[in-house]
């Protein structure tokens, strides 16, 4: 018989999950995009707090199923936070969802956004 060792940080680990966020820039906006399948649109939050965008929520497994005999899907709640530049104007946020999808879309500020100067002829 193989002897195997435990690892509790390993089993806790195994049992939270953390949704994939691409970040990236569009136009003159900062886009997240999380993926969050099967989490309810009732069960995220998204909000700024101290110049950090923190994206929470919880995937809730339907007891109506029955017995697993394979389950790979995560469930639980979840935190994410990130960071913000200080290029972006969190008081204009906005978030949608759909398909899965969670879109936090953050402007960048009018004095961050570059500007063309007029060149005189003198």
């Amino acid at each position: 018989m193989k002897l195997i060792h435990w690892d509790p940080l390993r089993d806790l680990s195994a049992r939270t999950w953390a949704p994939a966020v691409d970040i990236f820039d569009q136009d003159d906006d900062l886009i997240f995009r999380a993926e969050v399948p099967g989490v309810q649109r009732e069960a995220l939050d998204v909000k700024v707090e101290d110049n950090t965008l923190i994206l929470s929520g919880e995937r809730v497994r339907d007891e109506e199923q029955g017995q697993a005999y394979r389950s790979e899907r995560r469930y639980g709640s979840f935190v994410r936070s990130f960071l913000l530049p200080k290029t972006v104007d969190p008081s204009r946020i906005s978030a949608a969802y759909e398909n899965g999808i969670l879109e936090v879309r953050i402007p960048r500020a009018e004095a961050a956004k570059p500007r063309q100067i007029e060149i005189k002829v003198a």
